[in-house]
């Protein structure tokens, strides 16, 4: 059997190394034996010979069902590709004359991010003079991390970038 294009394996005549461990299908070591020795013990049970370790020294082969062995890689593969969460960074934009039932349509949208397990950013923007009185913004920000402390921690404290105040908020459920 030959390796595909996507695949490194070494399997059967693709291993060019003189000398190496061989470790039989029931996976007790048969010793260090020849190439052509490993490939005629392979043939003889009519099984492959993969090189499981090419740096070890010396590198280290085992006999057994190639196709099967790919088969439960795939398989293992797909089962963590189904499994796996990507955590994506919602946004939440504040300004600090904003109403309470806006807030709290803001904090909802905010909850219901953290219980997916994504990253909420939470950008809370000055316009005009509102910059002279940048302790509103903190604490509406404050406000904010205490409707969320339930459910999620703050990764990045609150800092003030040109107009905007940035906080970044991770959630405690992991996905």
């Amino acid at each position: 059997m030959r390796p595909d294009r996507k695949n490194t394996d070494l399997v059967n005549e693709a291993i060019r190394f003189p000398r190496m461990l061989v470790i039989g299908p029931d996976g007790q070591p048969l010793g260090i034996l020849n190439r052509d020795a490993a490939l005629q013990a392979a043939d003889k049970l009519g099984l492959d010979l993969l090189c499981v370790a090419p740096n070890a020294t010396p590198p280290v082969c085992k006999i057994l069902n190639y196709g099967k062995h790919r088969f439960d890689q795939q398989k293992k593969q797909r089962e963590a590709k189904k499994n796996q969460h990507i955590v994506e960074i919602k946004e939440v934009q504040l300004t600090p004359q904003i109403g309470e039932h806006d807030f709290d349509v803001k904090v909802k949208a905010a909850r219901r991010f953290f219980e997916e397990g994504d990253k909420v950013k939470v950008a809370l923007r000055f316009r005009g003079r509102q910059m002279a009185h940048q302790e509103l913004g903190t604490a509406l920000i404050d406000r904010f991390t205490m409707a969320v402390e339930d459910l999620a921690v703050i990764e990045k404290k609150p800092q003030l970038e040109g107009r905007l105040l940035i906080a970044i908020y991770a959630s405690k459920i992991k996905k």
